[in-house]
């Protein structure tokens, strides 16, 4: 299994290093996946979610899907030995599209930067395209850093927040 060392910072600023690696989603990954995507803040920041980010029923039905769609790549992303999100490449309306998920509990690490880094170097397609909240300053960044350019803005309904909300479109050639 593939993993990058990135340094992370706690409150008290002494740097670790935090090994991150993807590996495929398992059984046994579900239920911490499904536990960080309700909580509030991060869903509220990812805009674009699930009608209910509690309906069990309809997140075991998406995953069930995505996990065996064809053209998808879907990986946990495990932080030094722990399930700390997920990372998926799929295809939307003929483009190749990026999505991830971090846990709350480890932003600011590097674990995203890390992450998507190991995902491009394995979904080879180009160009990627990737779309975040235009408010989601921290996704965003880590976008442009692994060498997404912005090219656009559309206005879209964002279920997190039960109104439409500017969001950025970024590729990556």
């Amino acid at each position: 299994m593939p993993s990058i060392w990135c340094a992370a910072s706690s409150d008290s600023e002494e740097k670790t290093l935090v090994e991150v690696a993807l590996r495929p989603i398992e059984d046994a990954d579900l239920d911490g996946l499904f536990d960080q995507m309700r909580d509030p803040e991060s869903v509220r920041m990812a805009a674009f979610t699930a009608k209910d980010p509690d309906d069990r029923a309809a997140f075991d039905a998406h995953m069930a899907k995505i996990r065996t769609t064809h053209g998808t790549t879907l990986r946990a992303v495990i932080g030094d030995g722990k399930l700390v999100g997920s990372i998926s490449s799929f295809i939307m309306e003929g483009d190749t599209e990026i999505t991830y998920w971090i846990d709350r509990s480890v932003w600011g690490q590097g674990i995203a930067s890390r992450a998507l880094a190991l995902l491009l170097d394995a979904v080879e397609v180009r160009p990627l395209y990737a779309r975040a909240a235009s408010d989601n300053v921290g996704s965003l960044r880590v976008l442009q850093k692994a060498g997404f350019t912005i090219i656009g803005t559309e206005v879209a309904y964002a279920n997190a927040r039960d109104a439409e909300i500017e969001e950025t479109i970024l590729r990556l050639t």
